[in-house]
Formats: C-alpha cells, sequence, structure tokens
C-alpha cells in the first residue's frame, strides 16, 4: 500500500496538517520541523498528490511551453535551461507548437490553454500578438518570453541589431565589401522582431561604412537545408559576394556547405559569419556571436516562478542577455579586388 500524508505525519512527530504545509511550502513551518517531515517522506517513499497539492495550493504545478520549432538548437537549449529550474521545483512542463498562420495555434490559445489551467506559460522564440497576450492575460497566466521582444511581458533575449552590427562591422573590417545577409523570414501577422532587428544591424553597418549601396538581402526559413539553398544561389550568381553574415549559425552552416559543393575556398574566396554559437559552429570552423541559450531559459524559468509565488515577480520590460565574438576559420581578409 502506497504512503499516505498520514504516515509521513506519524513518523515526523506532527499533525497532518503541518506535514501537509512542510511539504507543500505553503505555510509556516519552522526549518527543522520542515527537515524532520522530508526526510520521513524520503524513508516511507511518499510522493505528493499533485491532485491533492493542488487543492491545497491552488496550483496546477504545470507550465505551458510554446515554440514554434522545438526540434531547433536554440528552442532546445532554451527549454533545456528551463526545464532543469522547473523540475528542481517539482513543476512540469506540456509542450506546444505554435506556427505561424496555423489552426492549432489558434485552438492552443483558446482552447488548450484555458483548459489546462497552466500556472504560467514560458514563450520561446515565439511572439504571441497582442490578443493572444491579452487572452492569457484574460486568463491570469503569468507570461514570460524567451528569444524576442513582447510588450508589457518580461522577456529575454539579444541586442539584436548591436550584434549584428559586430558580425557584420568584423566582415568591413577584413577588407569586405560585397557582403550578403541570409536571413529569417519576415512576414505578417506573427512578424518576428529577432529577424527584422538582425537586418536592420546589418544594413546600419554597412551604412556606417558608406557601403549601403551594396546591400544584398536573402531572406528564408532559419534552417541548415534554407541556408544551403539560398547560399547556393547567391554564390553561383557572376557577382557573388566575397563575404555573407548569416542571421543564424543554421543558416551560416548551410552557407559554408553550399561554398564546398562549388568549390569556393572558405576563407580565401569566401568569409562566413554567424549568429548562436551553436553546438555544431566549432565543428565547421565558424566565427559566430555567441550567445547562450540555457542560461536564458534557466533566468526565464526563475522569473516566471516569482511570477507564480507572487515574490519576486520581474517587472514587464526586455533584458538583454550576454554574447561574446568568437572568431574562427570561416573568416579572413577580402580577397583580392574585392571592391
Amino acid at each position: 500500500m502506497s504512503a499516505t500524508i498520514r504516515d509521513v505525519a506519524r513518523l515526523a512527530g506532527v499533525s497532518k496538517a503541518t506535514a501537509s504545509r512542510a511539504l507543500s511550502g505553503s505555510g509556516a513551518v519552522s526549518p527543522g520541523t520542515s527537515e524532520r517531515v522530508v526526510a520521513a517522506a524520503a524513508e516511507i517513499g511518499y510522493v505528493r498528490s499533485p491532485n491533492a497539492a493542488s487543492l491545497v495550493t491552488g496550483r496546477t504545478m504545470s507550465i505551458g511551453v510554446l515554440t514554434p520549432h522545438h526540434d531547433r538548437w536554440f528552442s532546445g537549449a532554451v527549454i533545456e535551461g528551463a526545464e532543469r529550474v522547473l523540475l528542481s521545483h517539482d513543476y512540469d512542463m506540456t509542450l506546444y507548437t505554435t506556427r505561424p498562420d496555423t489552426a492549432d495555434r489558434e485552438r492552443i490559445f483558446t482552447f488548450f490553454l484555458p483548459r489546462s489551467r497552466f500556472d504560467g506559460v514560458l514563450a520561446v522564440a515565439t511572439e504571441p500578438s497582442p490578443d493572444e497576450v491579452a487572452r492569457l492575460a484574460g486568463l491570469g497566466i503569468p507570461l514570460v518570453a524567451v528569444g524576442g521582444e513582447m510588450p508589457g511581458v518580461a522577456a529575454y533575449g539579444l541586442d539584436d541589431r548591436a550584434i549584428a552590427e559586430t558580425a557584420t562591422r568584423h566582415l568591413i573590417g577584413l577588407g569586405h565589401t560585397r557582403i550578403a545577409h541570409l536571413g529569417g523570414l519576415l512576414r505578417e501577422p506573427y512578424e518576428f522582431s529577432v529577424h527584422r532587428h538582425r537586418r536592420e544591424g546589418y544594413l546600419t553597418a554597412l551604412a556606417a561604412a558608406g557601403l549601403q549601396g551594396n546591400a544584398r538581402l536573402s531572406a528564408t526559413e532559419m534552417t541548415i537545408p534554407s541556408g544551403f539553398q539560398a547560399a547556393t544561389a547567391l554564390l553561383s550568381a557572376p557577382d557573388r559576394p566575397s563575404a555573407i553574415f548569416a542571421a543564424s549559425d543554421e543558416l551560416a552552416i548551410g552557407a559554408i556547405i553550399a561554398a564546398r559543393r562549388l568549390d569556393i575556398a572558405i576563407p580565401g574566396q569566401l568569409s562566413v559569419i554567424g549568429i548562436d554559437g551553436h553546438s555544431q559552429a566549432e565543428m565547421f570552423g565558424l566565427s559566430t556571436v555567441e550567445q547562450y541559450p540555457r542560461e536564458q531559459g534557466s533566468d526565464a524559468a526563475h522569473a516566471l516562478l516569482g511570477m507564480i509565488g507572487g515574490d519576486r515577480a520581474p517587472a514587464p520590460g526586455y533584458r538583454v542577455a550576454r554574447t561574446r565574438l568568437v572568431l574562427r576559420a570561416s573568416t579572413g581578409f577580402a580577397p583580392l579586388g574585392d571592391a
């Protein structure tokens, strides 16, 4: 027979109510008593019933996670970082794929999130529309975002304009004047600000160097195959660029593979730089602006728990995460005659 809260209380020498408060963290219990109760529960293998705990605390101990691409490197790393924090606080997660312009996305916001009664929602690399944010607020569900700005919401991410400028300026500093940009798609109604800001940073860096007339933009899905296809088209043109700034490492890796297929030497004939610090970046010798998505996921999870508990709720606004320029073998001086 499974151990009960009554068994825990008897072994710890406390009342059933005290044992329940100690295990749920929902009331004032002295540290010594709490330690005895936790030890007693561990000794007899007691596991709290989530339904019973919910009745006491009013919480479901569950977090909804929204992301358009759970199989992408960035989203996976953020979710991994958040999961470590949430599991350590006895929370589980339910993952929803929120691809733009789909009926499933509409049902997630109108049916599944309200029905599931989540204690909080974490949005990863997705930007809910104002109506979707308002719907969550109407349900009283705390929301934290990672990887994109969201007005009125606590969000964690990068200064995407600044890091795009940094990457582009690195190429300009090497003498490149024909620099193409491989970026993400910009589409309504779910325009992802990260893609737009990285493109703006690229254009700003070119303008500052008097190269605005040389801007070359290619927008595609942020995947290695899409980067390969887009870069193949760019590099097959008679006036191909001598450098590519890719808005993600996955696009950059696709560009490196395309160059190899076309027998274009890197970095002798083509330089490539990305953004992310992807797990495969070092293997491809990719120069990149490295970020740390697991840290962002961890920070976001702590913020969400603070909102749920009401004691450490972060103010709405955008928190800029740290980055680092990492130079490898994929960038070098411009070929002679680049102008």
